[in-house]
């Protein structure tokens, strides 16, 4: 039988170099991916204790036992680790809300059973109080994220070691102009999310720089970088906008080429700097372009769809639920995103256009939540408009009553999560907050 001759070896040509008009090119193509919004998603974040002494740090053999078992799992739903040791998990694109939460609600029921077998429990909490606070990951990633922010100050470590979020992601809507259109929500996700910081506030903070904070996670983003945490100019295009603003961030890392070699972190390079004055240890690629906007951590984060980034994880078995309903009514139904956008944008006007969250009305509703007189106001209209548009929406009577009971407890009264949480750790007989 005749053998074949071996095949020729394949050369792989260099990667083209990138250049600025290139670049912008990637990220104009990328980062606002329109058509009717039809897919919705949401990323978990949880702090992991023990079901008996829930304020033990636990040992890092002990949480990474629990990672490997949650990790075995055949879960529907994305699964990784943060580098303090949270648990994420993050949907895959549904097309509905119920495909949404019944996806995750199931993921979660076979991760608690696993963890409850040794002893362990998910929370839902913006900030983890607990101490000492430990990296768990050893990855060149995070070796390299912490020594960047590190130059800063100690909200970097905070940020990475110990917060955990509910992110909701909701395509970025229609090319043309209009209540659904992708500059619209662009700009409703900003603009709303100061309501949502101080709705679903729950990272209190007892001591420290954010002592009194309902909403401390807020705190601890904005102090983590000068520009790295910032939304760009609501007042330009969107692709635009956004194109100059990383391009314009700090470069935070270069990855290494060889195998074993360590990863530069650079001082005051720009992404645009390496594109152009060679100041680099090598040229960027696509590739750098990509990964480096993995490192920008924005409110809002324009990844082909919107990922709204500035809610606190919520507490209970279901809490979470809330905020990706919401939000998903305040997006996708136009008469409840219409109302969103009229309450939020007279609220923030009142403050100026300073950027989030630097803007005065995101520290308030961080520190003050909807104790706010305006920011409940606000929330009452938002709140109201999404539970007359989940059934709307074909939302399941679990998912409205959810709703609904949130918006009796919390949002009607102008309290948040925050407010139950400060008050269990008020000494006995002490007078807790109203």
């Amino acid at each position: 039988m005749r053998q074949d001759s071996p095949a020729p070896p394949v050369h792989h040509p260099p990667p083209e170099p990138l250049t600025v008009d290139s670049a912008e090119t990637i990220l104009h193509g990328i980062c606002f991916k329109t058509g009717p919004p039809r897919v919705l998603g949401a990323e978990l974040e949880w702090l992991v204790l023990d079901a008996e002494r829930p304020d033990l740090a636990l040992s890092a053999d002990r949480l990474a036992a629990a990672h490997d078992a949650a990790g075995a799992l055949p879960l529907h739903s994305g699964f990784t680790v943060e580098p303090g040791g949270q648990l994420e998990l993050s949907s895959a694109p549904a097309d509905s809300l119920t495909a949404c939460v019944d996806g995750l609600q199931a993921d979660l029921t076979a991760v608690r059973g696993v963890l409850r077998r040794q002893g362990l429990v998910l929370r839902g909490l913006g900030q983890d109080a607990r101490r000492p606070l430990r990296r768990m990951l050893d990855s060149p990633r995070y070796q390299a994220m912490e020594t960047y922010f590190d130059r800063t100050g100690p909200a970097g470590r905070a940020m990475m070691r110990s917060s955990a979020s509910v992110q909701v992601c909701v395509d970025a809507g229609h090319e043309e102009p209009g209540p659904l259109g992708y500059g619209r929500r662009w700009r409703l996700a900003h603009l709303l999310g100061a309501v949502l910081v101080a709705a679903f506030a729950n990272s209190p903070a007892a001591e420290g720089p954010y002592a009194g904070w309902r909403c401390a996670r807020q705190g601890i983003w904005n102090d983590i970088d000068t520009r790295r945490a910032l939304a760009p100019p609501l007042d330009e295009e969107p692709r635009d906008a956004w194109t100059r603003h990383a391009l314009d961030t700090e470069v935070m890392c270069v990855r290494s080429v060889g195998d074993g070699a360590p990863w530069v972190i650079p001082r005051g390079l720009t992404f645009r700097d390496w594109l152009t004055s060679g100041s680099g240890p090598r040229p960027p690629t696509a590739d750098d372009l990509e990964y480096h906007l993995t490192t920008l951590f924005p409110p809002i984060r324009p990844r082909g769809h919107l990922e709204l980034r500035m809610i606190d994880a919520q507490p209970g078995e279901h809490g979470w639920i809330v905020p990706v309903a919401v939000v998903h009514a305040l997006f996708d139904d136009p008469e409840a995103a219409e109302t969103a956008y009229r309450v939020s944008k007279a609220l923030s006007d009142a403050y100026g256009s300073r950027s989030a969250p630097r803007n005065p009305l995101w520290r308030s509703a961080a520190r003050a939540g909807l104790a706010d007189p305006e920011l409940r106001s606000a929330a009452v209209a938002c709140f109201l408009a999404a539970g007359e548009a989940l059934p709307r929406l074909g939302a399941s009577t679990h998912v409205r009553d959810e709703v609904g009971a949130f918006t009796e407890r919390y949002v009607l009264r102008g309290r948040c999560p925050a407010d139950d949480e400060e008050e269990q750790r008020q000494p006995a007989g002490k007078d807790a907050r109203p």
